[in-house]
C-alpha cells in the first residue's frame, strides 16, 4: 500500500497530501491513474518518473505501476532515448471521439446557416476509425434538389467535396487506410488514381476548399471544407450540393463562401488558432 508512516506509538497510515482524497465512491488505483494523466498534461505533455512522483505526491513505485498500466492500454508512453513519461495516442482517439459526438450538435446553427444562405443541400461529415460518415444533412429548400445519400457512411470520399476537404489534411498513409477499398469511378469525372488524387489534395489545401465536379454524381456540384481542432487534426467537414442547373460561377462562389465561414467558425470553437492562413481562391 502507498502509505507514509507518521512516527511514533499509535502511527497510522494516510496518503500523501497532494495525491487525490479517496471516498467509499471511488476506485482508488483508478483515481490516482487518472490524477497521473492530469499531472502529465498540466507538466506540458511529458515528465520524469521523479517529478510525476513529487507533483502527485505518490511514491516512484506506486507511479512506476500505475504507468506501466496506462502504457500498456496506450493512454501513456515512454519518449524514446529520454527518461520521460508521455500522454499516449489513446488520449487522442478518445478525444476524437467525444469531438465527434458533440459535433453534430456544434455544427446546427451552421449547417442551418448555410442551408439558409444558399437554398442548397448541407452535409456534415466526420471521421470514425477509418470511415468517413455523414453525421447530419439539411434538405435544401428549392423544388428541384440533389439526393447526395443520408446520415451513415460515406461511399467514396475520394469523389466527394466534403471527402477531399477532409482527407486533405491527413496523412498519406491514414488516407490510404481510408482508401483501403479502392478508388471506385462513379462518373466519368471520377479520380481513381492515387498519385493524381494526391495531386488534386495539394490543390485542396492550397485553396482551403474541395471542389466536386460531378465526379459522385452526374448533374452535382459539390463545395466542400474541413473542420479542425486547435492541433490543426480534421474533426469533420461541410459540403453544400446544387444541381448543375443552378451551379453558376456566381452561385459556387457563394457556396464557397458560405461554407467556408462556418467550417472557420467551428474550427475556431474546436480551438483551431485563427493565425491560420485564410483559403486563397484557386481556378480549378
Amino acid at each position: 500500500m502507498d502509505a507514509t508512516i507518521l512516527p511514533g506509538p499509535g502511527a497510522k497510515a494516510r496518503l500523501p497530501s497532494a495525491a487525490p482524497k479517496a471516498d467509499r465512491r471511488s476506485i482508488q488505483s483508478v483515481d490516482r491513474a487518472l490524477f497521473l494523466l492530469e499531472t502529465i498534461a498540466e507538466a506540458g505533455g511529458e515528465a520524469t518518473l521523479t517529478d510525476l512522483s513529487n507533483r502527485t505526491g505518490l511514491n516512484i513505485s506506486t507511479c512506476h505501476h500505475l504507468l506501466a498500466t496506462l502504457i500498456k492500454r496506450g493512454f501513456a508512453a515512454k519518449v524514446p532515448g529520454r527518461r520521460l513519461y508521455a500522454l499516449g495516442a489513446r488520449i487522442l482517439y478518445l478525444g476524437h471521439a467525444c469531438l465527434q459526438v458533440d459535433l453534430p450538435r456544434r455544427a446546427q446553427p451552421y449547417l442551418e446557416a448555410v442551408n439558409r444562405a444558399t437554398g442548397e443541400t448541407v452535409h456534415l461529415a466526420g471521421l470514425q476509425g477509418d470511415t468517413v460518415v455523414t453525421l447530419a444533412v439539411r434538405e435544401a429548400r428549392h423544388a428541384v434538389r440533389v439526393d447526395t445519400g443520408k446520415i451513415g457512411k460515406l461511399d467514396g470520399p475520394h469523389a466527394t467535396a466534403v471527402g477531399k476537404a477532409m482527407l486533405a489534411w491527413l496523412p498519406e498513409d491514414e488516407i490510404r487506410r481510408i482508401l483501403a477499398d479502392g478508388m471506385k469511378r462513379f462518373t466519368d469525372n471520377t479520380v481513381t488514381d492515387f498519385a493524381e488524387f494526391l495531386e488534386a489534395l495539394r490543390v485542396v489545401r492550397r485553396n482551403g476548399y474541395a471542389l466536386d465536379r460531378e465526379e459522385f454524381l452526374p448533374g452535382v456540384i459539390c463545395v466542400g471544407a474541413a473542420i479542425r481542432d486547435q492541433a490543426g487534426t480534421v474533426i469533420g467537414g461541410i459540403s453544400a450540393s446544387t444541381p448543375s442547373m443552378r451551379a453558376s460561377e456566381a452561385h459556387i462562389a457563394l457556396m464557397r463562401d458560405e461554407i467556408g465561414a462556418a467550417t472557420r467558425a467551428l474550427s475556431a470553437e474546436f480551438g483551431e488558432p485563427s493565425s491560420q492562413p485564410k483559403p486563397q481562391v484557386i481556378n480549378n
